[in-house]
């Protein structure tokens, strides 16, 4: 069994396009997407589009709910009222049947895998789509998040962050992003975007687990491109955040 696991795409259709053509070459029996599918890139109507035509499964991400009821803050950084005022125009771009969509992703998933193997997916974790899970996160606080899961493998997304790690008698994953990859967790003004797409391949054999972490590179280009003609706001500002050297 191969289960292709990817999140946060982030209205990145050329990433997403690119991560597809190249799991056509696999042999892959089941797809889950982890959610933060349309928010924050130039095409987040047919990002909804093009993973309902897919029939995967799908987690609630945070920007996910937030596009459903857009909620306006005031922000104290460029970087925060920068992403806020192009969630809120990718918000504008979605109807009302993507909305429905949306609606029917689920809040958290346990799949039976095999019978020594039952997965748990979300996005930040189980009790909130906010919260990160890193390398660095306490084995007290995993405690606290996970409870008395049955799972054996816990797979999340939202950090934008590749993940592996070992937690008591389970395994923890995160796919990473792939419309919006980050060569670090913080400092925000800080981060920059390589430009390739990340996803996870987890294959079962018998008794046997392994687990694929991809980086697969796609055309930014494009992505400048997409963007400049759909008007997206910022989008020079968003474009340069791709690390292209």
């Amino acid at each position: 069994m191969r289960l292709a696991i990817l999140s946060d795409i982030h209205g990145n259709l050329p990433a997403l396009e690119t991560v597809i053509a190249e799991l056509e070459d696999e042999q892959i029996d089941h797809f889950l997407c982890l959610g933060d599918v349309a928010a924050g890139g130039p095409q987040p109507g047919e990002t909804l589009d093009r993973v309902k035509a897919l029939g995967w499964p799908a987690i609630m991400g945070n920007t996910d709910d937030w596009l459903l009821t857009p909620q306006i803050k005031e922000q104290t950084t460029r970087f925060g009222q920068y992403c806020q005022d192009i969630d809120l125009w990718c918000a504008q771009q979605i109807s009302e049947e993507q909305k429905v969509f949306i609606r029917s992703f689920q809040a958290s998933a346990l799949i039976p895998l095999s019978p020594q193997h039952i997965l748990l997916a979300y996005h930040g974790s189980p009790r909130s789509y906010r919260e990160r899970i890193l390398d660095i996160t306490s084995e007290a606080e995993l405690d606290a998040i996970f409870g008395e899961t049955p799972a054996t493998i816990l797979v999340g997304g939202h950090t934008h962050a590749q993940l592996w790690r070992r937690y008591r008698d389970k395994l923890i994953l995160n796919p990473g992003s792939v419309g919006m990859a980050m060569d670090r967790v913080s400092p925000l003004d800080a981060i920059r975007n390589p430009p390739w797409a990340e996803y996870a391949i987890l294959t079962i054999e018998g008794k046997h687990l392994s687990v694929d972490l991809r980086r697969t590179p796609f055309d930014p280009q494009r992505l400048r491109a997409i963007s400049l003609e759909r008007g997206m706001p910022h989008a020079d500002w968003a474009n340069n955040e791709w690390d292209l050297e």
